[in-house]
């Protein structure tokens, strides 16, 4: 085995991303790892409730070995196990804090397993600065499934912050990772539709944002709906759906105190419309969540909008761990990221 690999927490972004494909490639290669200064870019540096309960699920899925496993931690060791362990889990946040990503951090092991597992995640659904469930269900998990591995995400409870208490089910069947990815086209024209979610909230809230979005994006009634939904605390999010053929993009905006529910639409509007004008596939967002897999699979390309500091800092981490070697070139406005054989 490789000796102990250090990884620089504060490098690129900062955050939390750092961590999370740290420890899924740590248990996918075995490679043992010492992050330091952990979250150093954030306002609360240091591990929070859901980074601390996706090094726990790491842990447990590999049988791994560790060291500074606690709350508000800046450094953390981690030894993996000898393989990959699917089976049934329940990983609980324990807080508001996002669900979402700690599946981000055991699914790419869990993939490449030798049987299928199903993953459990209590917490939040649906919170600012983390992937809600309705873009990993209907953006990235189509995606997933094109390298072989299927995923099945249902959301049986919804959780927004600050109440959290929501859950997700992850059906996981694994499968050796397909070469040959490519999403460098898009189909034009693209279909739009919109749905305005309230949680314990007036139904009047959903109806206002989606009357900005049907202005701005020139949709009929027909292409919106509202949906009034059960949950342990108020909540609100809007979203735009994409479908470009073999691609489906999903742009998300939260309600929040002291904002208006126009102007919740309206920055969720801008986010879709800076997509639609690019003319790229992939969106921001997804474009993080493709690189592991593409890397993993050895092969690979995708076109998208400009790469964001985020995006760069997971490229340069996955480098640490795996032989892939990534190369980006921009073209009208328009980058293409691949992986070469």
């Amino acid at each position: 085995m490789a000796g102990l690999l250090v990884i620089d927490g504060a490098f690129g972004e900062g955050g939390g991303q750092v961590v999370r494909t740290s420890l899924a490639l740590s248990v996918i290669t075995g490679r043992p790892i010492r992050i330091e200064n952990i979250r150093a870019g954030r306002k609360k540096p240091g591990l929070l409730r859901q980074h601390l309960t996706g090094v726990r699920a790491a842990a447990e899925i590999s049988d791994a070995e560790v060291e500074g496993a606690e709350l508000g931690s800046r450094a953390l060791t981690f030894r993996p196990g000898p393989r990959i362990r699917p089976g049934t889990y329940r990983f609980a946040v324990g807080s508001a804090g996002s669900a979402n990503l700690v599946l981000q951090t055991v699914l790419p092991a869990l993939v490449l397993a030798d049987a299928p597992s199903t993953v459990v995640l209590e917490g939040g659904t649906h919170n600012m600065k983390s992937p809600p469930h309705g873009f990993l269900a209907k953006a990235f998990l189509p995606q997933l499934a094109r390298f072989g591995p299927r995923v099945e995400l249902s959301l049986d409870r919804w959780g927004f912050y600050p109440a959290g208490g929501g859950q997700m089910t992850a059906t996981i069947t694994p499968a050796a990772l397909r070469k040959g990815f490519d999403l460098t086209e898009r189909r034009d024209p693209v279909e739009l539709t919109a749905v305005g979610v309230v949680s314990n909230l007036p139904p009047n809230i959903a109806r206002r944002e989606l009357k900005v979005v049907q202005r701005k994006l020139k949709l009929d009634e027909a292409q919106t709906r509202i949906e009034s939904v059960g949950g342990p605390g108020p909540g609100n999010v809007v979203w735009i759906e994409a479908n470009a053929g073999k691609v489906t993009e999903v742009f998300t905006g939260f309600g929040q105190k002291g904002v208006t529910a126009e102007q919740v639409a309206e920055r969720t509007v801008r986010e879709a419309k800076r997509w639609l004008e690019a003319g790229a596939p992939v969106g921001e967002h997804l474009a993080d969540q493709l690189l592991i897999p593409m890397a993993l699979a050895g092969s690979g390309r995708f076109t998208t909008v400009k790469p964001t500091l985020h995006t760069l800092t997971n490229m340069a981490v996955i480098e640490r761990f795996l032989p892939a070697r990534f190369a980006s070139e921009e073209s009208s406005g328009r980058w293409t990221i691949s992986v070469a054989d």
